[in-house]
Order: C-alpha cells, then sequence, then structure tokens
C-alpha cells in the first residue's frame, strides 16, 4: 500500500481516493447487486414469480447497463469521475430503493432495470480513477483494491443479505431499502474529493477533455478492445448466469438455505483473497494475457464441473470458479487501460464498450441457461461454461495480437 501512495504524488490524498473507490464498490455496486439472489425466494414466494421469471428480472439489469456502460464510461472521460460517481451514486441509491416497493413482475423488472442502469455507471469511472492516480505495477494494484472491493460487496450481499440483514431488518425489502440508504451516503465524499494532481492542469479542464462523439470514435478504431471485450462477454456472461443460479439448484437439490448462500459467499470470498496475488502474478510474469488466460480456463472448468458432481465436490467446483473472478477483472481492467491508444484520456469509454459486450452476455445467459432448468437443472451449467470458453478462444486471439503498448512500466 505504501508504494500505491507514493505513486499517487500527494499520499493522503491518493490513500483516500484509493479507500473510497475500494468502498463505493463495495457497499454501493456490489453488495446491493448480490442481495438480489439470495433474496429470490422471499421475492418469488411474495410476488408469485417462477423460475424462468426469476432469471429474466435478474438478467434485466445487464440488459439495463446496455445503455449506459458506454455511456458511463464517455461522460466520466468528458466531465470528470468525480462528478459523475456522485451524482450516480445519488440516483442510484434511490433505484435500488425503489426495488423494495415493488408488488408484482412487473414492477420488480422495472425497478430492477432502472437500478441496473445506474449501476451500469460506476464500475468503469472507479477504474478510471485508478488510471488517473496510478501508473504501471501500480495501477494494477489499485485495480485490485476496486476489484477486491467489489469481491468483498458480492460476498457481505450473498452472506449477509438473506441470513441477517432480512430477519433483523424485516425483509427483503427493507434490505433493499438500507443499501440504497448507504448508497446515497457514499456519492457525498465524491463531491468534496480532491482531483489527481495532473487533472488540476488546465489541460484536464472538462473543456478540453475529448468530445462524446471523438471519444466513440478513437475507441472504436481499436481492435484489442473489441477483442477484450467479447473475450469479457463470454466469460462474465456465463458467470452472471452462474451467481442467479446457484443458490436456487443447491436449495433445489436439497441443501438448506443457509448452506445454499454459504456456497455464493464462498465463491465471491475466495475471489477476494485471490484478487491480489493474481494482479501480482501479471506484474511479476509480465504477460497479463497469459494470466488472463488461465484464469478464463479456470473458471470455464469449474463452471463445467457442476453439471456433473455432487456432494462435497460441489464445493470444489463453486470455488475453482470463484477463485479467479475477481482477479481476472483486475487484470482485464489493466490490460484494456494500457492498449494503445487507450490511457488514462480513454480508460472510461473503452472501459465501457467492453462492459456493454459483457452485459450482452450477462443479459442472455440467465434467463436461457435458467429455461434448460426444466429438462435437466445441471443442464445450465453446460451452457455457461461454453460461454466462459468462448472468452477463452477470444483470450487467445488476443495473445497473438502484436504486442505493443505506452504505457506499460515495468
Amino acid at each position: 500500500m505504501a508504494d500505491i501512495e507514493r505513486d499517487a504524488g500527494q499520499s493522503d490524498d491518493g490513500l483516500r481516493i484509493l479507500l473510497l473507490s475500494g468502498l463505493t464498490a463495495t457497499f454501493a455496486a456490489a453488495a446491493p447487486t448480490m442481495a438480489l439472489p439470495v433474496l429470490f425466494s422471499e421475492i418469488a414466494e411474495d410476488l408469485g414469480l417462477s423460475l424462468v421469471q426469476i432469471g429474466a428480472v435478474w438478467g434485466t439489469a445487464s440488459f439495463a447497463g446496455l445503455f449506459t456502460s458506454l455511456l458511463g464510461g464517455v461522460v466520466g472521460d468528458r466531465f470528470g469521475t468525480r462528478r459523475t460517481l456522485f451524482v450516480a451514486c445519488l440516483l442510484l441509491g434511490l433505484a435500488g430503493a425503489s426495488r423494495g416497493l415493488s408488488n408484482s413482475l412487473a414492477t420488480m423488472t422495472a425497478t430492477v432495470f432502472l437500478t441496473g442502469l445506474l449501476t451500469a455507471a460506476i464500475p468503469m469511472n472507479l477504474h478510471k480513477v485508478c488510471a488517473t492516480w496510478f501508473t504501471g505495477k501500480r495501477l494494477s494494484r489499485a485495480n485490485a483494491v476496486v476489484s477486491g472491493g467489489m469481491a468483498l460487496g458480492f460476498m457481505l450481499g450473498s452472506l449477509a443479505s438473506a441470513a441477517v440483514l432480512s430477519p433483523w431488518l424485516g425483509g427483503w425489502r427493507h434490505v433493499l431499502y438500507f443499501y440504497g440508504g448507504i448508497t446515497i451516503l457514499l456519492g457525498v465524499p465524491w463531491a468534496v474529493a480532491r482531483a489527481a494532481p495532473h487533472e488540476r492542469d488546465s489541460a484536464s479542464r472538462a473543456h478540453d477533455a475529448p468530445s462524446i462523439r471523438r471519444a466513440l470514435a478513437h475507441v472504436a478504431r481499436l481492435r484489442r478492445v473489441w477483442i477484450l471485450g467479447v473475450a469479457l462477454l463470454g466469460i462474465g456472461g456465463g458467470i452472471q448466469g452462474l451467481l442467479g443460479y446457484l443458490p436456487l439448484y443447491l436449495r433445489g437439490i436439497g441443501w438448506a438455505a443457509t448452506s445454499a448462500d454459504a456456497a455464493l459467499a464462498g465463491f465471491h470470498g475466495i475471489s477476494l483473497l485471490a484478487v491480489f496475488p493474481i494482479a501480482l502474478l501479471s506484474d511479476h510474469i509480465r504477460s497479463r494475457e497469459k494470466v488472463l488466460i488461465a484464469a478464463a480456463l479456470v473458471a470455464a472448468c469449474g463452471i463445467g464441473l457442476l453439471s456433473v458432481v455432487d456432494g462435497v465436490v460441489i464445493w470444489i467446483a463453486v470455488l475453482a470458479a470463484g477463485v479467479v473472478r475477481d482477479g481476472f477483472m483486475s487484470v482485464f481492467v489493466t490490460t484494456l487501460t494500457e492498449v494503445e491508444g487507450v490511457g488514462a484520456a480513454y480508460a472510461g469509454t473503452a472501459l465501457g464498450l467492453a462492459l456493454t459486450l459483457y452485459r450482452i452476455g450477462a443479459l442472455i445467459a440467465p434467463p436461457l441457461g435458467n429455461s434448460f432448468a426444466a429438462h435437466d437443472p445441471r443442464a445450465p451449467f453446460l451452457l455457461w461454461a461454453g460461454m466462459a470458453l468462448l472468452g477463452l478462444a477470444m483470450l487467445g486471439l488476443l495473445g497473438r495480437e502484436t504486442r505493443r503498448t505506452t504505457r506499460t512500466s515495468w
């Protein structure tokens, strides 16, 4: 952490920004999102939803992200991450809390869609914050803090939302109100956060930033950005389908509710433990592509194993799929930022494009996979493993691309 602070130029400001970024990832973006899968049993019983309808609701957030993932990154590049995150957190808190007002499939779908619109604007701006404060090896470690914050939020959301918060607060509706309030509070520090040193120069003022049209046109011409985006579509979509279905699947084969929720929490817990080692490994071996390929292979194998294993071996498959999840994202974001022609100036737009492609996969995967469950409860895992293998194939193509970056500092 000390070397991250030194890289920031002003250590106190750098540490505060990094801490705020991690907290925002945990409690604004991740925990409220992962609360839904473990609350789906309560929600389905209360609203009378079927398994396929639950899959559609879970996929709706990803569908919403199609409209704002790219826009959120472009807006962050144009108007600044701090202002964008301030507004996004305030609106997201209100939208997230509104999910608790749902009384039907239509209203739940609408409020989840609205929440997904705003949630999608946050991750790429948090990683852009890292790109404006840090470079080289320290950039990968700063991205690991944000990815680790996401992993922590996913773990806490899945572990505590149904087992602890719902009984304590009085039901799933109040859990969603609770998360909404925390998200609003997290928006306030972004309004007064200090800019990175180079952002204080005149060249970084909003009127000197690239226009929205120029940023989109520039990033759209970068082949490596598209390859990375399609890879994330496959891998991220497969994992997204798994996360929404896993608690319901485990309950369906006889697991206690607490054990099913613990498996999902274990997925995120081991991901949190592995995120920094994976990021450091990518620095040590000086090949981010090799780390991404290895991580994608492990994830695909873990998801695929769930289609054939029983009993305690399910834990091994879940942990295998989870161990690389957020480490993969940390290295992925750093790789994308280091693509020649991206850098800090276009990081938000490039991440927005990649995350838009991810949202396509995450939209398709849950309802399509859940529809296979009517024939065989294990069949969805085969589909999602196949999607992860698609991502692996794209990363293999990336490895054959000419490696030329201007921002890597080993």
